[in-house]
C-alpha cells in the first residue's frame, strides 16, 4: 500500500514562497497520477494540482502561474513549489496518488472521485 507523508507548511505573510514536498513509500511515478489538493475551514476539499507519468501537469485557476508542481522520481518525491501565496492559499493541503491515466487524472482533479487513491495525512498552510 501506498504511503504518502507532507511536509513544508507553516505561516507566512501575503507575497511569500513554500515549498511543499511528498514522500511516497513506493516508486509512484510510473504508476500513478499524483496531485495536490487542499481543503480550508468550512470548505469542500478542491484540487491544486497533478503530475502524472509522463510529467505532464496541470492546475487549477485559482493557483495558476504562482504554484509548480514537479517530481523527483529517484525519491519518490512530489513537490508544490508556492509562489506569491495569498490569504485564500490558507487551508489543509493533501498530497495524493491514484492509478489514473492523464484524462482520468483530470477528473480526478476537478472532483470525480477515484478507485484505489491514497490520501496523506496533511500539512496547514496559513497565509496572512
Amino acid at each position: 500500500d501506498v504511503q504518502l507523508v507532507e511536509s513544508g507548511g507553516g505561516s507566512v505573510q501575503a507575497g511569500e514562497s513554500l515549498t511543499l514536498t511528498c514522500a511516497a513509500s513506493e516508486h509512484t511515478y510510473s504508476i500513478y497520477c499524483m496531485a495536490w489538493f487542499r481543503q480550508s475551514a468550512g470548505n469542500e476539499r478542491e484540487g491544486v494540482a497533478f503530475i502524472d507519468r509522463s510529467g505532464a501537469t496541470e492546475y487549477a485557476e485559482s493557483v495558476k502561474g504562482r504554484f509548480t508542481i514537479s517530481q523527483d522520481n529517484a525519491k519518490n518525491t512530489v513537490f508544490l513549489q508556492m509562489n506569491s501565496l495569498k490569504p485564500e492559499d490558507t487551508a489543509k493541503y493533501y498530497c495524493a496518488a491514484a492509478p489514473l491515466g492523464r484524462p482520468a487524472c483530470a477528473l480526478w482533479l476537478r472532483g470525480i472521485p477515484a478507485d484505489n487513491d491514497h490520501w496523506g495525512q496533511g500539512t496547514q498552510v496559513t497565509v496572512s
